[in-house]
């Protein structure tokens, strides 16, 4: 048993230290990197269509099996990120996660047609399924309940500068040295990572570049410290109406990131015929907005909780607040239609808004589950979020937009995956306000 001594109760009146948030900027820099290496591939399509003759009809189906074998290998790679990650502890577990999902980026460069890519987007996908349940459970280790959503917020946003950084690097990378090279750089930025993180990274207790003041700010929340905690089996985890209240809300809320991060630039491309190099602009504003709109999302929840409103009602209140946010983007053609910049104002109002929700939903997890079984939590609540991405995909995309392009009508398609956008998230509280009225912690 690891032990430090300070002195609790006058984290009020003394100095914190801030070394929490280097921890925070090593997950937003994975997380970045993550993103970066799935949401490449959207911006190669046009390069990888020319290169395989692929046609209209061809690169909308072929594209889209590539991305469900990705949210497959995701979802089904959840369903043991989490447990790992809890097993293994988060230096070692995250530190595996990523040499792995570095390797599988790199070997996309070895693809020489549709199949090739299905089985690089498999182990891509089963190999970077651990980033988030690692880094909800380093953000458990590192920061207090009302922190917690700040932090994750922040690291989050690498979601959105590494869906920045894609349509950025790809066209001068594949334009000078082919698109085989976009993915062997991007993919080795993840060894690049790793130095860092054994460098900088121990869990609180042993990093001894961690002051007495600042642990004892880390562990303020008395609850969570007044009785031992017996880790959770994963069976015994989904007895818990908490555990499928998050189930339930990343069910029906991923999908829709999945379709902005797979989707986005094939709409603007068709909607507003912008070429890959004319595509930077929008996508680029779309993103540092939803940035904005994640670190906002954490922010909301820690100053409710500051006015003294309780934990879970602030979370409640500002997850109801971005899922209003979300439905403009139901009206995004109509507004396009009158000049593309509204069309793209919406459209990160909306992802914004997604960021915002996302920075809270993950939250929960360590609001109501002791911190020995977030990771597992939350693996098991995102492999949902992915079958509902892999369910949307087959049922929608699939179909109606294979349909619909193959009649020269995809803006109807387009306009169906819009309205689903907008009702997710007030569907999604509402199923988890039933569930969880007041988001206890289990051990209540």
């Amino acid at each position: 048993m690891i032990e430090r001594k300070f002195e609790k109760g006058k984290q009020d009146s003394i100095i914190v230290g801030k070394y929490r948030w280097t921890v925070c900027g090593l997950l937003f820099f994975a997380t970045t990197v993550n993103y970066i290496d799935r949401a490449l591939i959207s911006s190669l399509k046009p390069y990888l269509a020319t290169s395989f003759g692929w046609d209209a009809v061809q690169e909308v189906s072929n594209y889209t099996d590539i991305e469900i074998s990705f949210k497959i290998s995701y979802a089904i790679g959840m369903l043991f990120a989490g447990y790992v990650v809890d097993k293994l502890g988060t230096k070692i577990g995250y530190a595996l996660a990523t040499f792995l999902w570095s390797i599988a980026a790199v070997v996309h460069a070895l693809a020489t047609g549709a199949i090739g890519f299905v089985f690089a987007r498999i182990f891509l996908g089963v190999t970077e399924a651990a980033n988030f349940p690692a880094a909800i459970k380093t953000t458990a280790e590192w920061f207090p309940k009302k922190e917690r959503a700040l932090a994750t917020g922040i690291f989050n946003s690498g979601t959105n500068i590494g869906a920045i950084l894609a349509p950025l690097i790809v066209p001068v990378i594949a334009d000078n040295l082919g698109w085989q090279w976009a993915f062997i750089i991007t993919g080795a930025l993840g060894f690049v990572w790793l130095i860092l993180w054994f460098r900088y990274y121990e869990i609180p207790l042993r990093q001894k570049r961690l002051g007495d003041n600042e642990l004892a700010y880390i562990q303020s929340d008395k609850d969570e410290y007044v009785t031992p905690v017996v880790k959770l089996s994963w069976f015994k985890l989904l007895h818990y109406k908490q555990t499928w209240a998050f189930a339930i809300g990343k069910f029906l809320t991923d999908p829709i990131w999945w379709f902005y991060l797979f989707w986005l630039p094939d709409f603007l491309r068709k909607e507003y015929g912008l070429t890959t190099r004319e595509l930077m602009g929008p996508i680029t504003f779309v993103y540092v907005f939803t940035s904005i709109g994640s670190i906002f999302g954490g922010w909301i929840p820690l100053r409710l909780i500051g006015s003294g409103m309780p934990v879970f009602r602030a979370r409640k209140a500002s997850m109801f607040i971005f899922a209003l946010f979300v439905i403009p983007i139901v009206f995004v053609q109509q507004l396009g239609e009158l000049n593309m910049w509204l069309g793209v104002s919406v459209i990160s109002l909306a992802a914004a808004s997604h960021q915002a929700w996302s920075a809270n939903i993950f939250t929960t997890v360590s609001d109501m589950f002791p911190k020995i079984s977030t990771a597992s939590v939350t693996g098991i609540g995102s492999f949902f979020g992915g079958l509902g991405g892999i369910l949307l995909s087959w049922l929608v995309q699939k179909r109606l937009f294979v349909y619909y392009e193959s009649i020269g009508q995809i803006r109807t398609g387009y306009f169906i995956m819009f309205l689903i956008c907008g009702g997710a998230y007030l569907l999604a509280w509402t199923f988890m306000h039933l569930l969880t009225p007041k988001m206890k912690s289990i051990d209540e």
